[in-house]
């Protein structure tokens, strides 16, 4: 069988890069994150400082909505992408000649909107002859925390967004093991259903937190502990019990505090959360927890896998609150890990939404 002879641009990327690893100068990677109702752009040196990091978000229309309307996500990302990418170069202080490789969120997300992020990167990295690197957006959440402070392994990452919830392994950078991960609702997504059975603005999570914090979890709510070795969660029967507490209550004519229902939720998903994750970390000896995705913003999910590290001796590692939420420094952060190790894509990248992390 013949092999493919390399096409012109895979030339000049083999060259751009081997050029750059043999001149020993810092690694610029911009990064593009697109999965969701974010247009992010970023540029990092050597994976770990970030130079700069814009956000565009679509939270205040898409608020109305109830929730993110995926052909409105796309729409905006068009209108937003260029103009982030450039803001991004500009407050870093760099230009497009002063970058080594594209990182960009490839899967899963929004099929409309990775395309778009997909497309910008694919247009640069053949424009410029530099490396295309496909990243995975729950790669890009763990890495976040290496942003803060080095990764050291074995570890255990507990991922907690709208639409994930998953506990990983890492032995190594790039490798990823799932321990677990969610039968049914997510976290993130099981935070805004119950906030809007409270009447409470989208997006749910961060006012349901709030909230939890003026009552008490006095309300009684399960825990889906699952089978005794399993690490999968499950919040949609929790989520049940929530909405048949209030409507029982309203057949009845009784009020429900809405603060102490809210901690009592919150206390249920937070105790499943933590115990899994400690469990995980002891069995695998690990030597790091880091805690990543977007409910990683939430006080009483920090606080508690805070308390609970620390009565284990296990080091806990947290991305500040600007890290949690999707972004393009933690696809910069991943794919400089992919750039070391020669990991790129083709110009034949697509979106991939529901991308297997393992």
């Amino acid at each position: 069988m013949n092999r493919r002879e390399p096409s012109r641009y895979e030339e000049r990327v083999r060259q751009a890069y081997q050029a750059h690893k043999d001149s020993g100068e810092p690694t610029y990677i911009l990064g593009i994150e697109t999965s969701c109702d974010e247009t992010s752009a970023a540029v990092v040196q050597d994976g770990r400082i970030v130079l700069s990091n814009v956000i565009a978000s679509q939270a205040d229309i898409h608020k109305r909505f109830g929730g993110v309307v995926p052909e409105v996500a796309s729409r905006r990302h068009v209108e937003n992408i260029t103009l982030t990418i450039e803001e991004a170069l500009s407050q870093a202080g760099r230009s497009l000649d002063d970058i080594h490789a594209i990182a960009v969120t490839y899967g899963p997300g929004l099929v409309g909107a990775l395309l778009v992020g997909v497309a910008a990167a694919k247009a640069i990295s053949f424009a410029r002859g530099i490396p295309l690197i496909g990243v995975h957006h729950i790669a890009g959440h763990i890495y976040a925390n290496r942003l803060v402070e080095e990764m050291q392994f074995p570890l255990v990452a507990l991922v907690v967004s709208g639409g994930h919830t998953e506990l990983v392994l890492m032995r190594a950078h790039g490798e990823y093991e799932i321990l677990g991960e969610t039968r049914d609702d997510a976290a993130g997504e099981a935070y805004d259903k119950v906030a809007r059975a409270l009447k409470l603005p989208y997006p749910g999570g961060p006012h349901i937190d709030r909230l939890a914090r003026e009552g008490e979890p006095r309300v009684p709510l399960p825990r889906a502990w699952l089978e005794p070795d399993s690490y999968d969660f499950s919040f949609s029967g929790l989520k049940s019990a929530v909405l048949n507490t209030l409507h029982n209550a309203s057949q009845r004519g009784e009020t429900i505090d809405p603060a102490d229902l809210a901690a009592s939720f919150q206390d249920s998903v937070t105790e499943v959360l933590v115990e899994k994750t400690i469990r995980a970390a002891k069995e695998y000896k690990a030597r790091q927890v880091l805690l990543a995705g977007g409910v990683a913003a939430n006080r009483g999910l920090r606080e508690r896998l805070q308390r609970r590290c620390e009565a284990e001796g296990i080091a806990l590692v947290i991305p500040p609150l600007s890290l949690c939420t999707d972004n393009a420094a933690m696809i910069a952060a991943a794919g400089y890990i992919q750039y070391q190790k020669g990991q790129f894509a083709d110009l034949d990248l697509n979106g991939v939404p529901g991308l297997s992390l393992s």
